[in-house]
């Protein structure tokens, strides 16, 4: 739950640091004094956006905190995401997170001091609290969010997303069926130009690395006649001819040997004659081995050159460069295997069958339970009208059928609701007077936060358009939610006021500059009734009003 609150320089705020407990905790104060400021600045935390029109006039940044006591779920995520805080730290167990606005609207974010996304803020916040705002009544008048809340509420949400991954296979495998009839001739023109390619290069079989071995031959062989007499001339140099290299050295070593038997210091010009001389016959032996391989071959020469041509001349067509065409070949036989599948109608029909059952085995596993989740939730709304002064009154979950399905299943979840006994059932969006939908919202989230996980849940006026004996029931009910929850509630209503646990006032002044900030204070017993006093007789308070305050809240 919400342990601790800071927040610094944000919109009318300029410093405000509150502590929470359990339980239910009510905030109240005159209109525009910056109730809902204090619920936008944690959602700041929460990951929502924010630009630079948040940072209080005259001030550099806006910086706001939330400490929260952390869950099962939470500290598993924060394992996950290496955003701990360790054992041995004074903060373990909890998860601070924090936002920074600068003036400039760039937007910073931390958990547990480590910076982090805005994703990273969602996707932990969704596991801390529950936002119902006040204008929640208002987007129940749309079909996608009455079937968010239903599919949330019921536990949904994953089988919810099955279905609508099937339903975007099931799609895509009939676009490409249609694509498919469509592009008929189209692909077979492809089809026929890459046949056609293809038959050429399997003729020509280009291996890798054969451009540059076969220039590498043909090289050799159109200047086999130069290489011959230059090896041939190296050979009669070093050891054929008379006056042959290997023999005359031969004959200067033998010489100095005997040379050396006689004054040793000739050994350091014997010892770098020899190596020579053995360097000499390796070369001659190299030179040997390799005239004897070397022969004017023009047939080999004539096969080499037509090779190479065909080669050219195969490239020039296919505008490529030779040495790519082994790689191109390659190439050209795989985008014609998927041209064949493409234009495999048969094949691509049965990948859309099978799509289309899968979508169908994912929609009706859904229908299923949505119909089970429909009928209490049904119930248990049509119960909570009656508290709430709409006696008579009932509500239903009307799961619409769609014959051919659709993104999120089989049926259009639609409420309907009659006001009162003997009325039939219609939809909401249509019948609904503004306080009767006030009322059903309410309702609504009340049952849907008692089935959530999520341990704090904030109302933020979501009792507008509420009054009297009704106000009373709210009170009671959001009480009620408190014993089991933490409940943050901005309101306007004594009623619901005087049923909180912990009661802070918030409330505008001048701060001397001409300008506005909001305050926030806790209130004791004696500043509790002067309060509800205030929100029961407006501007004069008067003893009667006193006297009233000080029943309710002792009831």
């Amino acid at each position: 739950m919400l342990r601790h609150l800071s927040i610094r320089d944000f919109v009318i705020v300029a410093a405000l640091d509150l502590e929470f407990d359990s339980g239910f905790t009510v905030f109240s104060g005159e209109t525009g004094a910056g109730k809902s400021i204090l619920i936008d600045a944690l959602a700041l935390t929460l990951g929502a956006r924010a630009d630079a029109s948040v940072v209080r006039a005259g001030e550099s940044r806006a910086d706001i905190t939330a400490e929260f006591d952390t869950h099962a779920l939470v500290a598993q995520w924060l394992d996950e995401q290496a955003l701990a805080v360790p054992n041995d730290d004074d903060h373990a167990g909890s998860v601070m997170l924090r936002r920074v606005i600068d003036s400039n609207g760039r937007s910073r974010a931390f958990i547990n001091g480590t910076p982090a996304t805005l994703t990273q803020l969602r996707e932990v916040g969704e596991m801390l609290v529950d936002i119902h705002g006040q204008h929640a009544h208002q987007l129940l008048m749309r079909p996608d969010a009455q079937r968010n809340l239903f599919d949330t509420h019921a536990g949904l949400a994953d089988a919810a997303a099955k279905v609508t991954r099937a339903w975007r296979g099931w799609r895509d495998a009939t676009q490409a069926v249609e694509d498919a009839q469509s592009r008929d001739r189209e692909l077979q023109l492809e089809r026929e130009r890459l046949a056609w390619q293809l038959a050429e290069l399997d003729k020509l079989a280009p291996q890798p690395g054969e451009w540059e071995e076969v220039g590498a031959e043909h090289r050799r062989l159109s200047h086999s006649a130069n290489l011959i007499e230059g090896v041939q001339g190296a050979l009669a140099a070093l050891s054929e001819s008379d006056e042959a290299m290997i023999t005359h050295l031969g004959s200067i070593i033998s010489k100095l040997r005997d040379l050396a038997e006689i004054d040793p210091e000739l050994g350091d010009a014997l010892a770098a004659l020899e190596p020579a001389e053995i360097q000499l016959q390796e070369a001659a032996y190299s030179l040997n081995h390799y005239a004897q391989r070397l022969d004017l071959d023009p047939d080999r020469l004539a096969q080499v050159e037509k090779r190479l041509d065909a080669l050219h001349s195969t490239a020039r067509k296919f505008r490529l460069q030779p040495e790519t065409l082994p790689e191109e070949h390659m190439a050209r036989r795989e985008q014609l295997a998927k041209l064949d599948a493409a234009a495999d109608l048969d094949s691509l029909r049965a990948a859309e069958s099978k799509a289309r059952d899968a979508f169908f085995a994912e929609a009706k596993l859904l229908s299923k339970a949505r119909a089970k989740a429909a009928k209490a939730l049904g119930a248990a709304v049509t119960t909570g009208m009656q508290e709430l002064s709409m006696a008579g009154g009932s509500f239903e979950v009307a799961l619409v059928p769609l014959p051919e399905g659709g993104a999120h299943g089989l049926e259009q979840i639609e409420f309907r609701v009659a006001g009162h006994a003997g009325v039939p059932l219609r939809p909401l969006a249509k019948v609904a007077s503004g306080g009767e939908l006030a009322r059903i919202s309410l309702a609504l989230s009340v049952i849907a936060s008692a089935a959530s996980p999520t341990p704090t849940l904030i109302f933020d006026e979501v009792d507008t358009g509420i009054g009297g004996g009704v106000a009373e029931v709210v009170g009671r009910l959001l009480h009620q939610l408190g014993e089991q929850r933490q409940v943050l509630c901005v309101t306007h209503l004594p009623q619901v006021a005087a049923r909180g646990d912990q009661h802070f006032q918030v409330a505008k002044a001048s701060n001397g500059n001409g300008g506005t900030i909001s305050t926030v204070n806790p209130l004791d017993r004696a500043s509790r009734i002067e309060e509800v006093a205030r929100m029961l007789g407006g501007l004069e308070i008067t003893a009667t009003t006193r006297k009233h305050a000080k029943e309710m809240l002792a009831a």
